[in-house]
């Protein structure tokens, strides 16, 4: 990125600067005070969550509850999904999941990836990845345009 006249490094714009307030908007979710994780929009149709889990959410069994896998997916293919819709809000209308691998604690990579759609219904993959770089569950989503204006949103802020 190049520097300004006192050395210091532009604000991002287009879809650079959608993507920085989709991180925004995904870290004021108050959901997020649950699950502690950080999303990375890496480029138009691609999207990463980092987070760590522990016993904080295991099942009764000792391993990590399937909301998690559901939360991580979901969100992974939605901002996937919604870095190429810089006016609206996206919702998803259907999430299918095959979990493959049972999670314990550490750190997990949720990647999605937009597949279809770019008008009223999109279609997004995700997968989620442990430690050792191993599958451990994946998911697909289709996700509408709502009449919700990102814009309007108090966590969307683009710097």
């Amino acid at each position: 990125m190049a520097q300004g006249s006192a050395g210091t490094t532009p604000p991002p714009s287009g879809a650079e600067a959608h993507y920085r307030a989709l991180e925004s908007l995904y870290a004021a979710a108050p959901i997020n005070q649950l699950f502690k994780s950080r999303l990375e929009i890496v480029e138009e149709g691609f999207a990463r969550i980092h987070f760590v889990v522990d016993e904080t959410v295991y099942h009764a069994a000792g391993a990590v509850h399937g909301t998690t896998y559901f939360k991580m997916l979901d969100d992974a293919a939605f901002y996937a999904a919604n870095s190429l819709v810089s006016d609206y809000f996206l919702l998803t209308t259907a999430f299918n999941l095959l979990l493959t691998r049972p999670i314990h604690a550490g750190p997990l990579v949720a990647e999605g990836r937009w597949v279809s759609g770019k008008r009223r219904v999109f279609v997004a993959d995700a997968r989620l990845v442990d430690a050792e770089g191993e599958e451990v569950a994946r998911g697909t989503g289709t996700f509408m345009r709502s009449r919700i204006a990102l814009a309007g949103l108090p966590g969307y802020r683009q710097k």
